[in-house]
């Protein structure tokens, strides 16, 4: 069934306009050099870098991931919860349907000296990303529905919601019982059908983390959920 937004036109007008500036930064960066949780990160042209609401989730994934944890970073970027979930011991794997976003995940972990594995994959298309379970999952969708111009543009929409889609009609094969998701999202998408997909795949949500943030006169709740698959 196709996604249709319950939002009115002008806002839909409004995040329109808020996804193109976010769209033309990405497409014009050159690349940057920054720290993050105590990270160094290098984040070429066409990968999406941390942004000042990132840390809701990277310090959800520090709290959350133990060295017993087997992890799937789903849409890696530049690596960045890959990379905390490997200093924290655990077994993980980051995978982006972008290459050259796993490849600047490559060359994050070994700058910051952790071993984690990171794959090209649409979702769970990939041959690594189909191999076993999961205890641990973290995702950072795009909060908007629009159709990408380019890969590079898939880091920030997702038409539709198709991908996010997928993503929830794997996870009863892919989390192990007992098993979580932190996700992290913000109410100018469409929060509302995304925690809907979350619950139809039989998750249990909860709020971990949230920060109240007002830009141009929008104010948006970003928070960051774990979504667990209750044990038998």
């Amino acid at each position: 069934m196709s996604y249709r937004s319950k939002l009115t036109d002008d806002r839909i007008a409004e995040l329109r306009d808020w996804h193109e500036r976010a769209y033309q930064e990405l497409r014009t960066a050159r690349e940057r050099t920054l720290s993050y949780l105590g990270l160094e990160l290098v984040v070429p042209p066409g990968v999406f870098p941390p942004t000042p609401t990132s840390d809701l989730l990277g310090r959800a994934v520090i709290d959350e991931c133990t060295a017993a944890d087997r992890v799937l970073d789903m849409g890696t970027g530049s690596g960045v919860n890959a990379i905390l979930a490997a200093r924290a011991g655990a077994d993980v794997l980051g995978v982006d349907v972008n290459p050259a976003s796993v490849a600047a995940a490559e060359r994050n972990a070994a700058r910051n000296g952790v071993t984690a594995r990171f794959a090209v994959s649409d979702v769970f298309e990939g041959r690594d990303v189909s191999d076993g379970t999961f205890d641990l999952m973290v995702i950072d969708p795009p909060f908007r529905w629009f159709a990408p111009r380019d890969l590079a543009e898939r880091a920030i929409t997702d038409e539709g919601y198709a991908a996010t889609a997928r993503f929830f009609d794997g996870v009863p094969e892919r989390l192990r019982p007992g098993g979580r998701v932190l996700m992290f999202f913000g109410t100018s998408g469409d929060q509302e059908h995304i925690l809907g997909l979350a619950e139809g795949a039989g998750l249990r949500a909860e709020v971990v983390a949230t920060r109240r943030l007002t830009r141009r006169g929008t104010t948006v709740d970003y928070s960051t959920f774990r979504l667990t698959r209750p044990a038998p």
